[in-house]
């Protein structure tokens, strides 16, 4: 099983067609629709759904407090190594940036793990570059085994790997892997991904299938907003999701919408997306799909952060620092990419109880998972 022939059989200028011709009318009847289809989907990201963005707003909340409660997760990134032999045109990391570059031993892992614990946290996210002779499958075991006593819950957003990898990281305490395909635009793919391992566009988007089929208890997609036309890039993640969901049943999934920030040689963004498209973007997600956790990242400003908690955000992260050690081994290192809000974990909490919703700093889902075993 692949999801390239579903791909192959929407080219990009039809899907991008049939998303601008989209009527208000279309734009009703996915409103009204018991169950909505990823053609309703096209109506609810087109141009003409702008005038709905409150009804799709409180619908939006609607179904997500009916899933998910008064809860919204809090997780954080701990960057491991910020090495890549990528070039890509929007990262501080690429590798033609002149940069001094950083590799945390498994001392410096603990000594950044006990700020976060500090801070409350039991759901971290393990980030590196991509530079398999420095931080590849036996670097990325270590760090699992260094950090799992201290966790509930370990993510990775690293280089896609090959599916026994993942059946070798699983069994280490793996539980969940963010892959995104940045753009779903195969030239335009080329274009920003000129050299290194990520240039392999096939690679990257059969990655899913790897996970899927290695037995990952979740996956996390998303494409890097700006890059192409957002509407047309988010549908192929909407139906990414739709093929995953049908055909790796027994894995969760998670959205996650990163626009372009500034950072080290960062190219300009190619489509500028307004807070109201992204607010629509997130709402036509959730009316899609009820089951799909939604995260939002401090990329995004405090004030857009505090008003989107209640429209369809499943997690939020809080504190977050992008360059390796960045907590306190080693604060002055490059950063991947600038943040937007800079409001600490407890802050990020308050903020939450004051809107009605219960901060979840540990994932009870990796316990039982762990007895099912």
């Amino acid at each position: 099983m692949s999801f390239q022939p579903i791909f192959e059989a929407q080219p990009w200028d039809d899907v991008k067609a049939s998303i601008y011709a989209k009527t208000a009318a279309d734009v009703e009847r996915a409103l009204a629709a018991p169950r909505r289809t990823l053609d309703d989907f096209k109506a609810l990201i087109s141009p003409a759904a702008a005038p709905y963005l409150e009804q799709m707003a409180q619908l939006s909340h609607q179904l997500t407090r009916k899933r998910f409660g008064n809860t919204v997760q809090l997780y954080v990134p701990l960057y491991l190594s910020n090495e890549c032999q990528n070039i890509c045109t929007y990262c501080g990391f690429s590798l033609d940036n002149k940069i001094r570059r950083r590799t945390l031993s498994s001392v410096e892992m603990l000594q950044e793990a006990a700020v976060l614990k500090d801070w409350g946290y039991d759901h971290v996210l393990l980030v590196t570059g991509e530079a398999n002779q420095t931080v590849g499958v036996d670097y990325l075991e270590k760090a699992l085994r260094t950090l799992r006593p201290h966790f509930a819950h370990l993510s990775l957003e690293v280089q896609p790997l090959d599916q026994e990898d993942y059946e070798r990281l699983i069994p280490e305490g793996l539980n969940t892997v963010l892959v995104y395909q940045e753009t779903y635009h195969r030239d335009d793919y080329k274009k920003h991904h000129p050299k290194g391992k990520k240039s392999n566009f096939n690679y990257r988007l059969d990655t899913p299938d790897r996970l899927g089929r290695a037995g990952i208890h979740k996956m996390g997609l998303g494409v890097l907003i700006g890059l192409e036309d957002w509407r047309t890039d988010c549908f192929y993640t909407a139906l990414h999701l739709d093929y995953l969901e049908k055909t790796y049943w027994q894995t969760k999934y998670s959205l996650s919408f990163p626009r372009l920030r500034p950072a080290e040689g960062l190219l300009q963004p190619k489509v500028e997306m307004s807070d109201r498209e992204l607010v629509q973007l997130i709402c036509a997600y959730r009316l899609l799909n009820e089951e799909v956790e939604l995260s939002i990242s401090t990329r995004e400003s405090p004030t857009f952060r505090d008003h989107v908690v209640k429209l369809g955000i499943t997690s939020i992260s809080a504190g977050s620092k992008t360059n390796p050690g960045g907590y306190v081994v080693a604060p002055e290192s490059l950063e991947q990419f600038e943040i937007s809000d800079e409001r600490s974990p407890a802050e990020i909490a308050a903020m939450l109880r004051r809107q009605g919703y219960e901060p979840v700093w540990k994932d009870w889902d990796a316990t039982l998972v762990g007895l099912a075993r």
